[in-house]
């Protein structure tokens, strides 16, 4: 088991100045509380090692370019106090971060959930690609993601909305109503569940007979502006039905129609993702799988405290919902 002694020893440092840099002494540079950080991380000191209350402290990092989540029309803020509202079960202090990539492309994750006396974390809005996800593959601190995986790490899991089985329900819908050239706008290609709901809608229309046109299959962004880039060229392909990755994509897809003189549904259906409160106000009112972003956020909590508890947790997949409202029926 590592010691602040093994730690001083490699840094040739005295044992006094670790600890230091380890409980976030002022009168240290911070150069050297980030190399004592760093150090520590490495040699797989534990951070139990620097908890010196009983409250359990933990942090919802909240990426600001791909989430929102401040007042209740943005996808994470049920998320947040869902997690909030298992949190005051627990007794835990909950801190919640906004995060920039620039930032985490300097700080280490570990080094600085070491520095914070944070115990674990749930991590919203980040992509494949980020430089913390990236070195959550050999994290040793207890972390919850939203819609991404890391394998072969038992102190990170996952929760999510089953998008299989939202996809498939929205497919069947629109079969049902005798749609056959649908088209799908999915979100940015960079993210796990844009790729699972890509392949979730390939095998939904495989599974009800349809062949995929991929001239009506685009990957766009989480927000309503991409709808611009696609929409003219789905209606040119002959789409009868869009089906969109989130509500914001498909608040987009209804105005570009709206744009071309298409009437929704007569002309076009379209379907959304997530039910967030703008959905039953747009119109017409939209059609989406709704994702119970609440238990979302509650669940997430459970799995923190699992793992925070060497409890080794995977995936935790909600059911998805299809809510038909009249942006598909006639």
């Amino acid at each position: 088991m590592v010691t602040i002694k093994d730690i001083a020893e490699r840094l040739n440092i005295a044992v006094s100045t670790v600890s230091k840099g380890l409980n976030g002494a002022e009168d240290i540079s911070e150069e050297t509380r980030q190399l004592v950080l760093d150090t520590a991380v490495e040699m797989g000191y534990s951070l139990k090692k620097i908890k010196r209350t009983a409250t359990t402290k933990v942090c919802i990092f909240v990426d600001s370019q791909n989430m929102d989540y401040e007042n209740e029309d943005q996808f994470g803020y049920e998320l947040v106090n869902g997690f909030k509202k298992a949190a005051i079960s627990r007794s835990w202090e909950v801190v919640i971060e906004p995060s920039q990539l620039n930032f985490r492309s300097l700080e280490k994750y570990d080094s600085y959930m070491l520095k914070n006396g944070y115990a674990g974390a749930f991590l919203l809005g980040f992509t494949l690609h980020d430089d913390w996800v990236r070195q959550l593959e050999k994290t040793t601190v207890p972390t919850v993601l939203l819609d991404n995986f890391i394998a072969d790490n038992e102190k990170v899991g996952y929760v999510g909305t089953d998008s299989r089985e939202g996809i498939s329900q929205a497919v069947k819908h629109l079969v049902q109503l005798g749609h056959k050239r649908i088209a799908f706008l999915n979100g940015t290609k960079n993210s796990m569940v844009s790729e699972e709901r890509n392949l979730a809608f390939r095998q939904s229309m495989e599974e009800n007979g349809l062949e995929v046109d991929e001239k009506l299959v685009a990957y766009g962004y989480f927000v309503p502006d991409c709808a611009k880039t696609y929409v003219t060229g789905f209606v040119e392909n002959g789409a009868t039905a869009i089906m969109c990755a989130s509500d914001l994509i498909a608040s987009g897809v209804l105005n570009e129609l709206n744009r071309l003189g298409k009437r929704v549904p007569e002309d076009i259906a379209v379907t959304g993702f997530d039910d967030l409160p703008i959905a039953a106000q747009l119109k017409p009112s939209l059609t989406t799988i709704r994702q119970d972003r609440s238990n979302l956020g509650k669940s997430a909590a459970l799995m923190l405290d699992g793992l925070i508890r060497n409890v080794s947790m995977s995936k935790l997949l909600l059911r998805a919902k299809l809510v038909v409202r009249e942006s598909t029926e006639k």
